[in-house]
């Protein structure tokens, strides 16, 4: 990868740099905080453009309830050599990191105060493509994983249920939103990002994660 990154795109997120309040949200058995427009609209214009571009996306197959399915939007896994991930059907190996994700994961890390070795990398190109329902429980994500993800490009619904209770939340993630979430949620909580029939541009999402090597 590249010895280091856009020194424009590094001025621009130094310079622009937004000290984002976190919303803490009300989740029963579970605990997430959300940091409205935590990078500035010129940033992350700046970081959708080269996402999009230096990205090794891909389109998998997966398997869901015994079946093989494509997934329905594009992916990729970056990370430390050892960050190896497998859910669904599939065993991803990291990409190692681009200058640019380090760039925003010392970003996410500032707010979630927590370490994350990996990411996982979506781009819905338009309206039709989602996320089922599922939730971030791998055994190598540890007991009690902290979870950071940021949204970059356009806004879209993330829907969130508890699996015992009648409970759900409804968030809309925007250009630069990031999402906290930790404790018990993964155990208690499963999300998704739905289809809309709705006129919408792309959206790229990144999900920081910390494997746990050796399981």
């Amino acid at each position: 990868m590249n010895a280091s990154p856009d020194p424009a795109l590094v001025a621009s997120l130094d310079s622009n740099a937004v000290r984002a309040i976190g919303e803490r949200l009300d989740l029963p058995d579970g605990e997430g905080v959300l940091y409205r427009r935590a990078f500035a609209s010129a940033d992350c214009a700046r970081l959708f453009d080269v996402l999009q571009r230096e990205t090794a996306w891909q389109q998998h197959t997966i398997t869901l309830y015994g079946r093989a399915i494509v997934s329905p939007r594009l992916s990729a896994w970056y990370g430390d050599p050892d960050a190896i991930y497998s859910y669904s059907g599939l065993r991803l190996e990291p990409v190692s990191w681009t200058p640019t994700l380090l760039l925003v994961r010392e970003r996410i890390e500032r707010l979630a105060a927590a370490h994350f070795n990996s990411a996982l990398l979506n781009l819905y190109r338009d309206g039709q493509d989602s996320m089922g329902w599922h939730s971030d429980d791998e055994p190598e994500l540890g007991r009690n994983p902290v979870i950071a993800s940021v949204s970059f490009g356009a806004t879209r619904r993330f829907l969130m249920q508890h699996k015992k209770r009648r409970l759900r939340v409804e968030l809309r993630l925007e250009d630069g939103d990031v999402l906290v979430l930790g404790g018990t949620t993964q155990h208690c909580w499963r999300h998704h990002v739905p289809k809309t029939r709705q006129p919408t541009g792309s959206r790229i999402n990144l999900t920081f994660r910390s494997i746990q090597s050796g399981r």
